[in-house]
C-alpha cells in the first residue's frame, strides 16, 4: 500500500481543484458572469475528486497503522480508526462553543413556528451555525443542523452537563425536579454514543467525519510460496484486492421536551438532550451491526454476511456446552482470522445459562467467569435477539457472536440533523425533538466472524 503515491494524489486533486476555483473567482472579479458559471460543473467534478481522494489516503493510512502494528490479540476496544473529524469543523471559538445554546435554538424555532416571526432572531450564533454546516456539507438539513464542532468538542470546554431523563418535567422529581442535583459527564457527544455501544466496547472501529460514499479496500489474495529445483523458478503470483463500500443511510431517534421545563430549567439543554439522543441511535447502530437485514434502510448485520462462521447446535436447537464456545473460536481460527480485538457477544439469558454450566460435568469452573469466554472478553446486551427460530424451536433461539470487532466498521456521515416540532403535542405545549444522523456498518472480513443462531436456554 503506497500512502506517499495516494497522498500525492491528494495534494494533486487539491491543488486542481483549487485553481480551477481561483479561475472562477477572476471570472467573475472581470464581470464575465456567464464563463465563470459554465466553470461551475468543473469545480464541483474537481472537489468531488479531491473529497474522494482524501478519503481514499485517510482509509489506507488508518488501515495500514492498524496492520502494522503490533500483531496478535488486541484488548476488547482498544481498536479505534477515525478520518479527521476537523475537516467538518466550522471553525467555532471556545467562547461561541460555550454560548451555544440547544434551549435557545428550541425555543426561537418553537415560538417562531408558533407565530412569532422575531422569536428566531433569538437563536442568530445557533442559526448561523446550522447554515455554516449545510454549506460544509453542500446539502440543507430538514430541521437545523447541530455544528461539527460541537459533536466533536469535549463538554468541559463547554460548560456543565447532566444526565438526561426522557420526557423532562420540572413539577415531577423522578422526571425533572432532582435536575438540580447533577453528575458531570465529560466527552462530546460522539464519544457518549461510542460508548453506549457494546459492539463498541468489543472493539468495532468507528469512523466520523465523513463525506461521500466510502469504499475501503482489502485484500482477497496473496501470493504463494513454491519448493523449487536447481534451475527451476516460482509460479508467478497474483495479489487481488477488493472494496466493501458504505453509503449513508439515516437513523433517527426522538426526545419529548414540556413546555414547562423548556421556560423553567435554565441548564444547557443540548447536555440533556444529547446523552438521550446518544442513548436512541446507538441502540439502533448496535442492533444494525448484529442483526440488520441489510434490506431497505437498514444496514446489514454480521448475522447476514455471507461467509461468516457457523456453529449448529441442532435441527431444534441446542442449549450450548463448552465445545460450542470452543468451535466458535476455531470457525474463525481456521480462516487465519484470530487476532485482533476479540470477544464473544450475546444476550443476557445466555450469560445467566454460562454462569451455571461447567465446562467440563462435575469438575470446577463455568464457561463464563469474571467477564471471559474461553480466554476472551464476554459482554452481554439484550441487543442480541432472543427470539430466533430453529426447526420447532419457534421464537426462543438466541445468537452467540465471536469474532474480530475491528472488522465491524461503523460508518458516521457529518451532519446531526435537528426537527424541532411544536405542533404534534400543542395542545400540551410540549415539544418533541427528532434527531437525524447518516450512518452505515460494514464487515471489512467475513471471516473474522462466526455466529450460533440456534442457542437454547434449556
Amino acid at each position: 500500500m503506497d500512502l506517499k503515491k495516494l497522498l500525492d494524489e491528494v495534494n494533486s486533486a487539491d491543488k486542481a481543484w483549487k485553481d480551477k476555483l481561483a479561475e472562477s473567482d477572476e471570472l467573475f472579479k472581470s464581470g464575465k458572469r456567464e464563463e465563470a458559471m459554465a466553470l461551475k460543473p468543473d469545480v464541483d467534478r474537481l472537489k468531488a475528486a479531491y473529497e474522494k481522494a482524501s478519503n481514499e489516503y485517510s482509509f489506507a493510512r488508518d488501515i495500514d497503522a492498524g496492520m502494522n502494528s503490533n500483531g496478535g490479540q488486541q484488548a476488547a476496544g482498544a481498536k479505534m480508526v477515525a478520518v479527521d473529524e476537523n475537516d467538518l469543523a466550522i471553525g467555532m471559538s471556545a467562547k461561541e462553543l460555550q454560548n451555544y445554546s440547544l434551549l435557545r435554538l428550541i425555543n426561537a424555532v418553537n415560538e417562531s413556528k408558533m407565530g412569532d416571526p422575531r422569536a428566531i432572531q433569538k437563536a442568530g450564533l445557533e442559526l448561523e451555525a446550522s447554515q455554516a454546516m449545510a454549506e460544509k456539507l453542500g446539502r440543507d438539513p430538514k430541521g437545523v443542523f447541530v455544528p461539527w464542532d460541537l459533536m466533536i468538542t469535549p463538554m468541559d470546554a463547554r460548560g456543565g452537563a447532566v444526565r438526561l431523563r426522557n420526557n423532562q418535567m420540572v413539577g415531577d422529581p423522578e422526571y425533572g425536579g432532582y435536575l438540580k442535583q447533577t453528575q458531570l459527564l465529560t466527552g462530546s457527544f460522539i464519544d457518549i454514543l461510542r460508548n453506549k455501544m457494546v459492539t463498541r466496547q468489543a472493539g468495532a472501529t468507528v469512523m466520523t467525519g465523513l463525506v461521500g460514499d466510502i469504499e475501503i479496500p482489502k485484500k482477497i489474495q496473496g501470493s504463494s510460496y513454491y519448493w523449487v529445483g536447481e534451475g527451476g523458478g516460482p509460479t508467478k503470483s497474483e495479489l487481488k484486492f477488493g472494496q466493501v463500500k458504505g453509503s449513508p443511510r439515516t437513523i433517527a431517534g426522538y426526545l419529548q421536551l414540556t413546555r414547562r421545563f423548556i421556560k423553567q430549567v435554565s441548564m444547557d439543554a443540548e447536555m440533556l438532550a444529547r446523552e438521550d439522543l446518544a442513548s436512541s441511535l446507538a441502540l439502533g447502530m448496535d442492533f444494525a451491526g448484529l442483526h440488520g437485514a441489510g434490506a431497505g434502510n437498514e444496514p446489514r448485520g454480521i448475522q447476514n454476511v455471507t461467509g461468516i462462521g457457523s456453529v449448529v447446535g441442532g435441527t431444534d436447537g441446542a442449549v450450548p456446552d463448552w465445545a460450542d464456545i470452543v468451535d466458535l473460536e476455531t470457525e474463525v481460527s481456521i480462516d487465519n482470522a484470530d487476532t485482533g480485538s476479540l470477544a464473544y457477544i450475546t444476550n443476557t439469558k445466555m450469560r445467566g445459562v454460562f454462569k451455571k454450566t461447567p465446562k467440563v460435568s462435575g469438575q470446577n469452573g463455568f464457561i463464563w467467569e469474571d467477564g471471559e469466554m474461553n480466554g476472551y472478553p464476554a459482554l452481554a446486551t439484550n441487543q442480541v435477539k432472543s427470539n430466533l427460530t430453529k426447526g420447532s424451536a419457534i421464537g426462543v433461539c438466541s445468537a452467540i457472536f465471536f469474532g474480530n470487532w475491528a472488522d465491524l466498521v461503523y460508518l458516521l456521515w457529518g451532519g446531526l440533523d435537528l426537527i424541532i416540532d411544536p405542533y404534534t403535542n400543542s395542545t400540551n405545549g410540549d415539544v418533541l425533538i427528532t434527531a437525524m444522523q447518516d450512518v452505515d456498518n460494514v464487515v471489512r472480513r467475513a471471516q473474522s466472524f462466526s455466529a450460533m443462531l440456534d442457542a437454547k436456554a434449556s
